[in-house]
């Protein structure tokens, strides 16, 4: 029997600040947040993410420089929460967008930190 591996939320520290990544099931990294001074300010992005990833609305898909896609999680007062990797294609970004809102409100939170 194959276990079902199921998208994630990692905590982990950069320096003496607090950020977090989610990642599919493949081990992807489907996107990341921004940097916070505490764990618990970590914990409510990620509580924010489960919340807003389902409203619609929410994504705000961006062009880079280069012509590749990216889009930007934002919670109901418009700031950031969560920012994607660089995509090919729309089609690719709009393929992560639909992977966060299905898998975000289930997935597991990893500690790192600890």
């Amino acid at each position: 029997l194959r276990k079902v591996v199921m998208a994630k939320f990692v905590i982990k520290m950069s320096g003496d600040q607090f950020h977090f990544v989610l990642k599919a099931g493949n081990g992807e990294i489907i996107g990341q947040s921004e940097t916070y001074k505490a764990k618990a300010s970590a914990l409510n992005g990620i509580e924010s993410v489960r919340k807003n990833c389902q409203r619609e609305g929410a994504f705000e898909m961006k062009v880079a420089k280069n012509g590749k896609f990216h889009f930007c999680l934002k919670a109901k007062n418009g700031e950031p929460v969560l920012q994607s990797q660089l995509y090919k294609s729309e089609d690719g970004a709009n393929n992560g967008i639909a992977s966060i809102a299905k898998n975000a409100p289930e997935a597991e939170i990893v500690d790192e930190t600890a």
